[in-house]
Formats: C-alpha cells, sequence, structure tokens
C-alpha cells in the first residue's frame, strides 16, 4: 500500500508521551509491582530502538505543565530511522499522580485531555500511556472530548511491565511512536499487538493474552508488519469544519449507568436502577440483536417506558461481542415502540461515554440526546439507513433499496407510504426478504399498524415464508402479543411451522390468550411429564442400540 500520507523528506516528527500510569511502566518492589517514576530514563534511554543516542541542539522539548501556560525544558530522545527514513524525537510528561486504570474516572480523562489541548501546538503527535482495564473506556472518552482533532493521539499500554524480560510494551509504545509520527491520522486510536483501532471501536477481550483488544465491529485503521505499516486510509476520519481544535472536559460518568439483562431479570430490579438519584441515561445490555424479556404483562417493558417518560435515556446495546442492535426479533421491536434507542453497533464503553457526554452539554434534552445518541459522532457506529433492511455488503441493490424504504414506511405506520413504494414496484416485493429472511409482512406482523398488515395480505403476500431463524409472521405476531394481528393472520390462513410449536407450547404458559389465537395451547403439567418421560425412554432405547 503507498502511505502517500508520509514524506521522507520530512523533518524529524515530535511526539509527547503522557505518562497517566498503568502496567506498562511498573517495576518491581518489595510490595509489588509499582509505578516506575522517571519512566524516560528508567526504561526507554536503556533500549536502542528507543535511543539513537544523539545529542543535538535540540534534545531539550518544551512541554507546558499546567493550564495556566508554564513551560519546562525536558530532555528528549530519538529513535532511529525508521523504514521510512524518519526519525522520532520525543519526550515524557509523567503525571505527577500516576493513575490506576481501574479507578479512572471522568477527572483523569479531563486531565489527559488538558495536557493534549496545553501542548497541542507544541508536537506533532501525542501517545498516552495507560492501564489496559479501563483503557477502551478512556479511549472512547476522549474520542467525544477532543473537539475537531486534527493530530493523532495514540493510547497504549501492555500487559507486562517494560522491565520485565518477556513483554508486551516495548513493541506497543514503539509502534505507537512510530504511527504517530509518521502518519498523519487525526483521531483518538488505540495500538495493541501490532493493531491501531479507532478508539471508540476497541474493547478488552483478554485478560492476559497480548493481543488484549479487538474491534469487533470495525477493521483495524493500520497493521504493523514486519515490513512496513499498512494504514486503510479509506477508514481514517478527519476534520471537516472550519473551527479550531478544542476540548470539553465536563463529561461526567456519575449520571450514566450499564445494566446487563439476564434471564429471570426482575422488572423491579430494573425498576430500582432507573430510580437511582441523578440518574439521567442507563445503557442496557441485551440478548442477541436487542431482545430483553417484556415480563409478564408487559412489566419490563413499561418499567422502561415509564423511566423513559420521566426524562432518562436508555440505549440498547447487544451483549454480543459483535453484530448491532436491530429490531428484527418481536422483543427487539417492543423495546423500540416503548422509546429505547437503538445503539446499533457501538460499544459498551463507547455507549456509556457518549451518553455521558451528550448530557454534558448544555443545551441537551431528553431528545435530543436520543436523537444523537442513534447517530455517528467519531466514528463510533456504523450507520444503517435501516436496521432491518440493510445489508451486510457495501452499496445496497436496486432491490434492496426497494426493501429499505418500505421497511422504513412500515416503523413508520405511514400506510399511504406504503402503497406509494408497492405501486411504484412489482408486487414481487412483498414476498421479497432481506439477509435475514424477513419479508415485509414478517415486519409487519410485530409493527403497530394492522392496516399496513391487512393491505400486505390483501396484495397477496404470503403468510407462510419464514425467515432465517425459522419464524413465521405469525409466530412473530404472537410473540408481540399483538392479538389482531394475530387474527387477522389467522384469517389469512396463517399457521405454525412444526419446528415453533414447542417454543410457542412454552411462550403460551406466560401468554395462553393470544397464543390460544394463533392456535397454541399451553400443555398441562401431565403432558409435560409425559413428554419429558417419552423423551427419556427414546434416549435410553438410543443409548443402548448397537
Amino acid at each position: 500500500m503507498e502511505n502517500h500520507h508520509l514524506s521522507s523528506s520530512a523533518p524529524e516528527s515530535q511526539v509527547l508521551i503522557i505518562m497517566t500510569g498503568g502496567t506498562i511502566c511498573m517495576q518491581r518492589s518489595p510490595a509489588g509491582f509499582v509505578p516506575a517514576r522517571g519512566f524516560q530514563e528508567t526504561c526507554l534511554a536503556k533500549i536502542p530502538s528507543f535511543n539513537d543516542g544523539s545529542a543535538g541542539p535540540h534534545m531539550p522539548m518544551k512541554v507546558v505543565v499546567d493550564a495556566s501556560g508554564e513551560t519546562k525544558s525536558y530532555p528528549s530522545l530519538r529513535t532511529p530511522p525508521s523504514l521510512y527514513e524518519r526519525q522520532v524525537r520525543y519526550t515524557v510528561l509523567e503525571f505527577e499522580e500516576l493513575l490506576d486504570s481501574s479507578s479512572i474516572d471522568s477527572k483523569g480523562w479531563a486531565e489527559i485531555a488538558q495536557a493534549v489541548y496545553n501542548n497541542y501546538t507544541l508536537f506533532d503527535a501525542f501517545v498516552v500511556l495507560h492501564g489496559t482495564d479501563s483503557l477502551a473506556y478512556t479511549c472512547s472518552a476522549l474520542s467525544f472530548m477532543l473537539q475537531e482533532l486534527g493530530k493523532p493521539v495514540i493510547l497504549t499500554g501492555s500487559q507486562a511491565p517494560m522491565l520485565e524480560l518477556q513483554n508486551d510494551a516495548s513493541d506497543n509504545l514503539l509502534g505507537s511512536l512510530v504511527v504517530a509520527g509518521h502518519f498523519m491520522i487525526p483521531e483518538v486510536c488505540l495500538y495493541f499487538n501490532y493493531k491501531l483501532f479507532r478508539g471508540n471501536r476497541a474493547t478488552k477481550v483478554a485478560a492476559s493474552d497480548f493481543a488484549a483488544f479487538d474491534s469487533p465491529n470495525a477493521p483495524p485503521l493500520a497493521v504493523t508488519t514486519s515490513m512496513r505499516t499498512l494504514v486503510n486510509w479509506d477508514l481514517v476520519r478527519r476534520p471537516t469544519s472550519l473551527e479550531h481544535f478544542s476540548i470539553r472536559t465536563n463529561l461526567d460518568t456519575s449520571h450514566v449507568a450499564c445494566l446487563r439483562i439476564f434471564p429471570g431479570i426482575q422488572p423491579e430490579m430494573v425498576d430500582a436502577v432507573l430510580r437511582l438519584d441523578g440518574l439521567r441515561g442507563l445503557v442496557l445490555e441485551t440478548f442477541g440483536a436487542g431482545n430483553a424479556p417484556g415480563g409478564k404483562d408487559n412489566a419490563m417493558t413499561k418499567v422502561l417506558a415509564s423511566a423513559i417518560q420521566r426524562g432518562i435515556v436508555i440505549v440498547n446495546i447487544t451483549q454480543c461481542l459483535s453484530g448491532h442492535v436491530s429490531p428484527v426479533y418481536a422483543p427487539g421491536m417492543t423495546l423500540f415502540r416503548a422509546g429505547v434507542v437503538a445503539g446499533q453497533d457501538m460499544t459498551t464503553e463507547a455507549a456509556l461515554t457518549k451518553m455521558a457526554y451528550l448530557l454534558a452539554q448544555p443545551e441537551s434534552t431528553p431528545e435530543s440526546v436520543a436523537k444523537e445518541m442513534a447517530v455517528s459522532h467519531r466514528g463510533e457506529l456504523t450507520n444503517h439507513s435501516q436496521t432491518v433492511f440493510r445489508h451486510p455488503d457495501g452499496a445496497l441493490s436496486a432491490r434492496l433499496t426497494a426493501l429499505t424504504a418500505l421497511g422504513y414506511a412500515i416503523a413508520q405506520g405511514d400506510l399511504e407510504k406504503v402503497k406509494e413504494q408497492v405501486q411504484a414496484e412489482n408486487i414481487w416485493i412483498l414476498n421479497d426478504a432481506d439477509y435475514s429472511g424477513n419479508t415485509p409482512v414478517h415486519i409487519a406482523a410485530h409493527s403497530p399498524s394492522l392496516e399496513i398488515l391487512r393491505y400486505f395480505l390483501l396484495q397477496g403476500a404470503s403468510v407462510h415464508l419464514r425467515n432465517s431463524a425459522g419464524r413465521t409472521p405469525l409466530f412473530l405476531a404472537a410473540s408481540a402479543g399483538l392479538s389482531e394481528h394475530v387474527v387477522l393472520l389467522r384469517k389469512s390462513g396463517a399457521h405454525l411451522h412444526g419446528d415453533e410449536r414447542p417454543v410457542a407450547e412454552m411462550q403460551a404458559r406466560q401468554r395462553p390468550g393470544v397464543w390460544a389465537q394463533a392456535g397454541v395451547r399451553a400443555k398441562t403439567l401431565k403432558e409435560r411429564e409425559q413428554d419429558e418421560a417419552e423423551d427419556w425412554s427414546w434416549t435410553t432405547m438410543a443409548g443402548s442400540a448397537p
């Protein structure tokens, strides 16, 4: 790959390393590992790849040490020439109080942001040394706090201290220095194990492996190989407004919370969290594509809807490592209708810090924050034009474009727009499906408008097609508790597929009425025991077969 953003004739780059603490700068002591003060002299000066031994006239580097603008001269080091025939001169600014990453908060983030701001005009780029436990949170927070960033800010750390015989610290720090000093990537990034990630897309995936971080929903911005650094320039974001770099440091996470949904969670538990004093926002980690239990009589949904009415912003994030929240299934659609924001493919770290950042804006309202949470600000999420009908591979074809437009109209309950879309396309569109196998009838079956569903059925749309999960429109309607939809589908000849019936019979215990309309009766205890006995008998015979 041609790295045309790099000039070999350019002067040496000047990079400020901001040391906040973390494993990377630890050393052994009788009390265990403690931060190694004088990191530059103790660790870096002794390693040839970090120090070429030069002593030119520019060895001291001026560093702004506080918000008043006071500067001090710090000794610097310089790397040997890289493959690109450029050298990186740097110095280390150590925080007066080295921060433990597991206890860092918004005050620590503000201190890092202020250090970058104070020295912005003096250096070409910045590298921040940080503990790994909360590194992804800090990356995400800084990505929102640094406004109109025009220079690289790269965070890194290590799983083993640099002073240990076997460590990943040297490679992580040297890689960060090389990328920061050679390539104009004006984003907050995380460099780890030879990969440069967008900071607000990264998450920690391993407690002790050297490959501790990954970016499941976004490819790396750059990868270091034995020969060169390959930058994916198409992914790099750049400031697009005519404004100076600035920072916002009033981000405060004390007003937001994160709650992970689990099987059997009680609505009262969620309600208790949502009634905490001062709470203004909640990141809800749900199952799969954004599903959560509605609870008996939709108690859970009512708790969430009540909190939203009180002005609390709730964002739905998937518990899965990769993928995004989409109201394809009935439980997800129920949350969407209750006012829960679909967080798409944001990480938990990005969602939490973004919410705190938006809530801290003086002009913010619950409505404005909810709206902005679904929009990409720093590349933290992939904007899907329509989460139900969005194809995962590149640009939409004409067929999927038509489905997308129809999906919008269905979700908005706009019958006239639906009619326009159907009339503008061939009738095949009613039985066509997106990549998840969902037809317009599947979507309409658990959407609020009964008239749109009726219109599709009167136009000849099939009620028997199953999506990729094997679900019929009737199953989705019954799962959503939409009695009128179920009756209309049954009147049109819909019935459950045999593969759906076991799950339907289980759900019928909680909602016997709507499932009875769908043609399912909850089995009695005696019938369930008889089924279990038959299953056990069959398993025993199968296990004893020759």
